[in-house]
């Protein structure tokens, strides 16, 4: 892994796009901060003839200056920001027809099962769950009606690696698209279009974001078809992101890749610490030799994320204890942001999946690593890990 060098190719560095791309200095005052741009509805000289921009919903200049800015940090040609993570991953769903079949991990994130499972399902659309690191399990899986196949690598919440060259093979050999929600590896850590996916789904509230201030999504794709099914989606159904929150995601950018180097090196020493705790029972993290996909994540990431799930001994009573015994890692839902979390995916994020295929081991913690001293977390763990019912 090498998170010291952020170029690819011969273009300008993964941390100069996040800077530079689509933010020149505003031509009327100079200002190096693309501004933020309130206006709901824009001057035409004539019927039809306008600067790019006629009303707010369908084109604002500060959500085109962040799209063009993740759209260069996933080298796609196309980028649509979306109001949630959910409202992206639903303008790609929107592919889909009644009869038609769809492909999900099965350990996807709980709000993409509701999605599918309680929405997409009532309206005729069939899904399977399949172990997709498992080449078997994926070829047995394909139905003449396979249209669409879910990625998810890291997965949320077990950080199961998927080899997303391999399943964008498989797809296309059928037919299919592949899309990755790359919202655990973000574009800084893992490049899924460069891999032969066919787009790439965010919540940008996570990572993208960085704080903990914004909710909003985002869809990347190389595909011109889809590109304008997209466009289409977004401005039909409107769920875009206010000017505001295009701003505060856009200040995000700029850190993205130091925040994450600070991250993933604060999750590779928890993730081997809490290996040898004896209160734990098992680790997932893509980081550590002993994970089945250490390999194929090391080949296919420039590092190994910051997101890291554990279960302990005791079961569900202790790992509720240890849940709510943290001090520095707060318990509440989302990631990715400079502080760190800690969650019961069963028992929060992941709580549609109850009873299904995809539920979730009660006694699994997720952490989410934020940019604190290391050792003031490990020391927090620590206390949590020791309470007397362990």
């Amino acid at each position: 892994m090498n998170s010291s060098n952020d170029r690819e190719g011969q273009g300008p560095g993964f941390s100069t796009r996040a800077v530079h791309a689509g933010q020149d200095p505003d031509p009327l005052t100079g200002a190096v901060v693309t501004p933020i741009h309130l206006a709901t509805t824009f001057a035409q000289e004539a019927v039809g003839k306008h600067k790019g921009f006629d009303y707010g919903r369908t084109r604002n200049p500060t959500r085109v200056s962040l799209e063009t800015t993740i759209a260069s940090l996933e080298g796609a040609r196309h980028g649509y920001a979306f109001s949630s993570g959910m409202a992206a991953c639903d303008a790609v769903l929107r592919l889909l027809r009644p009869g038609d079949h769809l492909l999900i991990p099965d350990d996807a994130y709980g709000g993409t099962y509701r999605l599918v499972s309680s929405i997409y399902a009532q309206s005729g659309v069939r899904f399977s769950p399949v172990e997709l690191q498992s080449p078997e399990a994926l070829a047995g899986a394909w139905r003449d009606e396979t249209r669409l196949v879910w990625v998810e690598t890291p997965s949320n919440p077990k950080l199961n690696i998927i080899d997303i060259e391999a399943v964008s093979a498989a797809a296309h050999d059928h037919g299919a698209l592949c899309i990755v929600d790359n919202t655990f590896a973000t574009p800084y850590l893992q490049q899924p279009l460069a891999l032969g996916a066919d787009a790439v789904v965010h919540s940008s509230t996570k990572y993208l974001g960085g704080h903990s201030d914004v909710v909003g999504g985002f869809v990347a794709t190389n595909d011109d078809e889809l590109g304008s099914h997209l466009g289409f989606v977004q401005n039909s159904v409107g769920a875009v992101p206010s000017p505001f929150d295009c701003y505060l995601v856009q200040r995000g950018l700029k850190t993205l890749a130091v925040r994450l180097d600070r991250q993933c090196a604060n999750a590779a020493v928890i993730a081997a610490h809490l290996s040898a705790h004896p209160a734990v029972k098992a680790v997932y993290y893509p980081g550590l030799a002993g994970h089945p996909g250490h390999g194929l994540a090391a080949r296919q990431m420039r590092d190994f994320g910051a997101m890291v799930s554990f279960s302990v001994r005791g079961g569900e009573g202790a790992a509720l204890e240890v849940a709510a015994g943290t001090r520095l890692f707060t318990l509440a839902e989302s990631l990715g942001a400079v502080e760190s979390l800690i969650e019961l995916p069963a028992r929060m994020t992941h709580a549609s999946t109850a009873g299904s295929e995809l539920e979730v081991d009660p006694s699994l913690i997720r952490l989410s690593v934020g940019l604190e001293t290391v050792s003031d977390l490990l020391e927090d763990i620590d206390r949590a890990l020791a309470a007397p019912a362990r």
